[in-house]
């Protein structure tokens, strides 16, 4: 049977009335009528909005129409995604994670004890938060390779920013107090973040924004390590980490006498590793020799320290270790008074650096392996870890991008590989340390320069200086802000930016000219497309962003001045004027009270110019909100389209056939 309905439907004519299908001329093209939008209530309206901004995915959607004793599973494989995937674990998965796990433990040792010293605190810190941490995020992290621990920015980071508060030598228990209780601040708000599906808002620092921060930091890292790779007394060291200050105290330190043996086992080492670091790159088979090498590194040097005992020399050691596993620190953390506030703020910084830097991780080796990550799941494992662990004497812990690709390299199955590594970590510290003793400063700083090397991305940047230069301007802001001032300034010239730049481009949205392109029925912007053509009489403008109170005033006049140049440009070369002012909304997803009085505002200015406003192709939430302030009344329903070509046909359709 063939379908009668469709020459029912009623379309517009070249006037903007009624007609039947069955009374339209031949040559008359079909004209779409635009469909209005039920009416929402209120709540409908709000649950729809909170849900899209807040959650791609209905958290509670799994539980429905389940019992009891379901839901209590589905609940507890929620909090602790272990208990779903470890019912399929099985012991061929298990060497692959006890292999990972060993590898990225000789590469976590080292490196931990390094980490401690750029936070300014005892080498035994570093391992502590490489213990607590891996384990509590193996139950309650959805990455299967993402590495947990301590990391060189976070570390510098935290370190900074709480020795402007507290010296860490002659103030030590004050400091390690600050420690803790920025780690439990820091947690705090990862979780909260997490638990009310906040993740979107570390998104405001942008790509380019991290790509200088983290290679700021890590020349201002390396810089750090000059005290011990030149073997320069502390006392005569800045405590500053600017470029300038650095190279100053570096060169003044010079009258001091500069330790050979210091030199000579830093330069030799760090060759070592970096050629070790080459290799792997080079044969990505062999990737375990980088990750081996920072723990050969430090088993040479210490026994060659302990035989030759060249601390006797001047070499600096690491010194003596505390045997105690992760003892308790709750009653250290201030819970009143003005350091609380102090450590709330150092907190939710070092907080949120570390969320953005693991979320990268776990993002990154989830879409290589082709598996879903949970930022949000991920969001409250990581806050949860640095609480607890901020209980158990350590500090800020997140995950680590080389020990993750080594973890990853390695054939790790799953998060087993971070509870292997927790083992060997414990095993370390409590027979172990006493080896450890006599391991070189200098090797630590060698292993820690070898290794934020890689945060310097400059193809990254590069690439962001082809793609879009304010985004550059970002990158360098933040990179130069670390460089040759601080951590935190950099830090904040990098959100500066980023918001900056979301201010830009909400108030300045971009618009285009469209015209026809030939023998087709699309308009396209001229700009883009030489051989568009204008429609005679009419200007088709097409806005390329939500019209919001911040860009409706900007949007209008945006609007004003296309017409005007359009129409001074017509008169110079004796063209009709602008009969019809076509604006193409598709494009826009939303708009405010403050964007619907700029369109009656355009529309006012328009009858004075004897040129009709017309809209085409709205997305439903703009038609709602038009319907609900009345504004189709006030230009007329028939002024409202499917499609430019629609609306063109309506306005002046022997004019569209002539193009």
């Amino acid at each position: 049977m063939p379908d009668h309905d469709h020459d029912k439907d009623l379309d517009m004519d070249t006037n903007g009335l009624s007609t039947s299908a069955s009374q339209r001329p031949h040559n008359v093209p079909y004209i779409h009528k635009i469909g209005v939008p039920p009416k929402q209530s209120l709540f409908k309206e709000f649950k729809t909005t909170v849900k899209g901004t807040f959650s791609s995915d209905d958290p509670l959607r799994r539980f429905k129409d389940q019992p009891k004793s379901r839901k209590l599973v589905l609940v507890l494989e929620a909090i602790f995604p272990i208990l779903e995937w470890g019912r399929s674990y099985n012991i061929k998965k298990f060497r692959g994670d006890l292999i990972a796990g060993l590898t990225i433990a000789s590469l976590c040792i080292p490196q931990d004890i390094g980490y401690s010293k750029l936070a300014n605190v005892a080498s035994q810190y570093g391992l502590y938060s490489s213990f607590v941490p891996p384990l509590i995020y193996a139950f309650m992290g959805s990455s299967r390779d993402m590495v947990i621990g301590p990391v060189a920015v976070v570390s510098l980071l935290l370190g900074t920013l709480v020795r402007n508060e507290f010296d860490p030598v002659t103030q030590t228990d004050e400091y390690l107090r600050l420690i803790f209780t920025a780690t439990f601040f820091a947690g705090i708000t990862q979780a909260t973040l997490g638990f009310f599906r906040l993740g979107f808002l570390i998104d405001f620092l942008s790509h380019a924004a991290v790509v200088g921060f983290m290679g700021g930091a890590a020349i201002t890292i390396a810089l750090q390590q000059l005290k011990g790779f030149l073997g320069i007394n502390p006392k005569h060291f800045t405590k500053h980490t600017d470029i300038i200050s650095v190279m100053k105290a570096v060169f003044k330190s010079a009258h001091h006498g500069w330790n050979w043996q210091t030199i000579v086992f830093a330069t030799s080492f760090l060759a070592f590793l970096l050629i070790a670091k080459y290799i792997g790159k080079k044969k990505p088979k062999l990737f375990w020799v980088p990750a081996i090498a920072p723990l050969i590194s430090v088993i040479l040097s210490t026994f060659f320290v302990y035989i030759t005992h060249a601390n006797d020399d001047g070499v600096s050691i690491v010194g003596k270790f505390d045997k105690r596993i992760n003892p308790p620190s709750l009653e250290k953390i201030y819970f009143s008074g003005e350091n609380l506030t102090k450590g709330f703020k150092i907190g939710i910084v070092a907080g949120i650096i570390a969320l953005t830097e693991a979320v990268a991780i776990g993002r990154t080796f989830a879409s290589m392996k082709d598996y879903q990550v949970d930022g949000n799941k991920e969001m409250v494992a990581l806050g949860t870890m640095n609480v607890v662990g901020s209980m158990t004497s350590c500090y800020v812990a997140t995950g680590s991008f080389s020990r993750s690709a080594v973890n990853y390299m390695a054939g790790c199955q799953t998060a087993v590989s971070n509870i292997v590594m927790s083992i060997v970590v414990l095993l370390t510290v409590k027979f172990l340390t006493p080896f450890v003793k006599y391991t070189p400063s200098a090797i630590l700083s060698s292993i820690i320069i070898a290794a934020v090397i890689g945060l310097i991305d400059i193809d990254a940047a590069i690439l962001i200086w082809k793609i879009d230069k304010l985004d550059f301007v970002a990158c360098m802001g933040a990179f130069l802000g670390v460089v040759f001032k601080s951590v935190e300034t950099g830090l904040l010239i990098a959100i500066a930016i980023s918001f900056a730049k979301i201010l830009l481009q909400v108030t300045r949205p971009r618009t285009a000219i469209l015209g026809k392109i030939p023998q087709k029925s699309v308009y396209r912007n001229i700009g883009q497309y030489p051989e568009a053509i204008k429609v005679p009489g009419v200007l088709i403008v097409r806005i390329d962003s939500a019209i919001y109170f911040l860009n409706s005033n900007y949007t209008k006049e945006r609007i004003l001045r296309w017409l005007t140049e359009e129409e001074e440009n017509l008169r110079a070369t004796y063209q009709s004027d602008i009969q019809f002012l076509i604006v193409e909304m598709a494009p826009v997803t939303d708009i405010d009270t403050s964007g619907i009085h700029a369109l009656e505002e355009l529309h006012r200015r328009l009858q004075k110019r004897d040129v009709q406003l017309i809209l085409a192709n709205p997305g439903q939430v703009v038609l709602d909100k038009l319907y609900a302030s009345g504004f189709p009344d006030l230009i007329g329903e028939n002024k409202i389209f499917l499609t430019v070509t629609d609306a063109i046909h309506t306005c002046s359709p022997k004019l569209a056939h002539e193009v």
